[in-house]
C-alpha cells in the first residue's frame, strides 16, 4: 500500500516556530512540484525529498495526501489573492487594467506559457475528486473576480465606465479570457493565445468607456 493510502495520525497539539517553518517548506515544495507535475503525478515521496523532510514530519503535519492538496489549495489561493490585490485594489482606470493584464502576461512569459494558472491547474484535476477542494477553489476565484468588479465598480462609479457597464458580468468575461488564454498558452507552450484572449476581453471592457482613449 502507497504512502497515498495511508492515513498517518496527526498531532494536533500547538505547533512550535520549527515546526511552522517544518509545515511552510512541505507546503513550499509541494506547490512548487504539483504546479509543474501537477497534483495527480506529485508522490508524498517526491514531496518529502524535495522539503528535505522525514515521513514522521510529513505526517506530524498532514495525515495523507488529501490533506495535504487541500492545505495547499488554500496555501495556492493566498498567495494569488495577495499578488492580485497588490494591483486591482488600486484599479480606477482601464490603464489599470492594461497594466494588471500587462503584468500577468509578463509573468506567464517566463516560462513560454507552461503551467498555467496554479489555482485554475488544480481546478481542472480535484473539482472531481474532491469536493472541499473544488468548493475551497471556487470560493477563491470568487474573491479575485470580486476583486476585478469591485475596481470597475469604482470606474463606473467615477464615471469612466458607462452606467449600463455590469461590473460583475465584465469580471466574470476577464477572469474566463485569463483562465482560457493560460489554458492555451499552456497547451502551446506560447503565451500569445494568452494575449489575444486578453486583449478581447479588455477591448469589451472598452466599448462601455464613456472617453473611449481614457
Amino acid at each position: 500500500m502507497s504512502d497515498e493510502q495511508v492515513a498517518a495520525p496527526t498531532n494536533r497539539r500547538r505547533i512550535s516556530q520549527r515546526g511552522i517553518a517544518t509545515r511552510e517548506r512541505i507546503l513550499e515544495a509541494a506547490n512548487r512540484l504539483m504546479l509543474v507535475r501537477g497534483v495527480n503525478a506529485t508522490t508524498l515521496d517526491d514531496i518529502r525529498e524535495a522539503s528535505q523532510t522525514s515521513k514522521s514530519q510529513l505526517y506530524h503535519h498532514f495525515a495523507d495526501k488529501q490533506e495535504l492538496v487541500r492545505a495547499l489549495v488554500t496555501y495556492r489561493g493566498a498567495l494569488v489573492l495577495q499578488r492580485e490585490r497588490a494591483g486591482l485594489e488600486r484599479l480606477r482606470s482601464f490603464s489599470g487594467l492594461v497594466r494588471w493584464r500587462n503584468a500577468l502576461v509578463q509573468a506567464n512569459s517566463l516560462n513560454n506559457g507552461r503551467y498555467g494558472c496554479g489555482l485554475g491547474s488544480m481546478a481542472l484535476e480535484l473539482s472531481d475528486q474532491d469536493e472541499q477542494a473544488r468548493s475551497s477553489l471556487s470560493e477563491t476565484f470568487a474573491a479575485w473576480e470580486r476583486l476585478i468588479s469591485d475596481g470597475l465598480h469604482r470606474m463606473r462609479d467615477s464615471g469612466l465606465l458607462r452606467r449600463d457597464a455590469d461590473p460583475e458580468k465584465l469580471a466574470t468575461g476577464l477572469m474566463a479570457a485569463l483562465q482560457g488564454g493560460y489554458l492555451l498558452a499552456n497547451a502551446a507552450h506560447d503565451v500569445a493565445p494568452m494575449e489575444v484572449a486578453l486583449d478581447m476581453a479588455l477591448e469589451h471592457v472598452k466599448s462601455f468607456l464613456v472617453q473611449p482613449s481614457r
